[in-house]
């Protein structure tokens, strides 16, 4: 994949951001405060879904980064649970200021909003076939692109057959990225784990696709005129391994 200077200059500048956040000392105690912030996930493993206020669906995201796309689909979805996921108490701590924001700003409570820590590579430790998903979410997750660390990418085979376990069937994972590399191998992962694509676009901006909630960095490469790219996978049945020849 051959990016120009500026491209390549971005995205760089976008990692380098993600990966090294600086440290906001505010942030795990405001945290520890707040009424929609789980500080213990593995503690209810098999028993999110009794975690809300409501029953009602489950949505998960998977890298909440600061809160950008949960804050809002958590207040516009008000009949749906959202848990929100990431490693670093930096962003999370940022995310629940976004969610109290935008909830304050309507004069309504968080109510089917959780947030908390954990290291995705390790989700079987904290989400099991009791914790029934109906849709996930995965928003510009880091793209990996050394080969020796592509098993690291939030859509690799390894992860996708970890999300199997909790997704119900007929379950969606709706990913978006601007990464083309990413965007290309991850349609092989998904098909070796038994997904099938429901839609996709190449320009989620220009396709008329709706309705779609414009992260921060979705808008920041958007702006520098790289496309985003977009694709609903829906859990299927796993595909057989071909038998081997006993004589072969």
């Amino acid at each position: 994949m051959v990016y120009n200077k500026m491209e390549y200059q971005l995205k760089t500048d976008w990692k380098d951001n993600n990966m090294r956040i600086r440290h906001k000392p505010w942030a795990r105690p405001e945290l520890e405060a707040s009424q929609f912030f789980v500080q213990d996930p593995d503690a209810f493993k098999g028993k999110w879904r009794e975690q809300f206020a409501k029953e009602q669906p489950l949505y998960i995201e998977l890298g909440c980064g600061k809160g950008g796309f949960i804050s809002q689909a958590a207040y516009l979805n008000p009949n749906v649970n959202f848990l929100a996921i990431d490693i670093k108490f930096e962003m999370l701590g940022l995310a629940r200021r976004n969610v109290s924001k935008v909830f304050e700003e309507h004069n309504a409570e968080p109510k089917n909003v959780l947030l908390t820590a954990h290291n995705i590579e390790r989700i079987d430790l904290m989400l099991d076939e009791n914790d029934k998903t109906e849709r996930i979410y995965i928003n510009f997750c880091n793209p990996w692109p050394r080969p020796k660390h592509k098993k690291r990418r939030l859509t690799h085979t390894r992860q996708l057959t970890n999300y199997r376990k909790f997704l119900v069937d007929g379950g969606e994972i709706h990913f978006k990225t601007d990464d083309d590399e990413l965007f290309a191998e991850s349609l092989v992962y998904f098909k070796e784990c038994g997904f099938e694509i429901k839609y996709i676009t190449y320009d989620l901006h220009n396709s008329g696709y709706e309705p779609n909630i414009v992260t921060e960095h979705e808008k920041m490469f958007s702006d520098e005129g790289i496309k985003i790219k977009f694709l609903i996978a829906q859990k299927t049945v796993l595909p057989q391994k071909p038998e081997q020849d006993p004589q072969g």
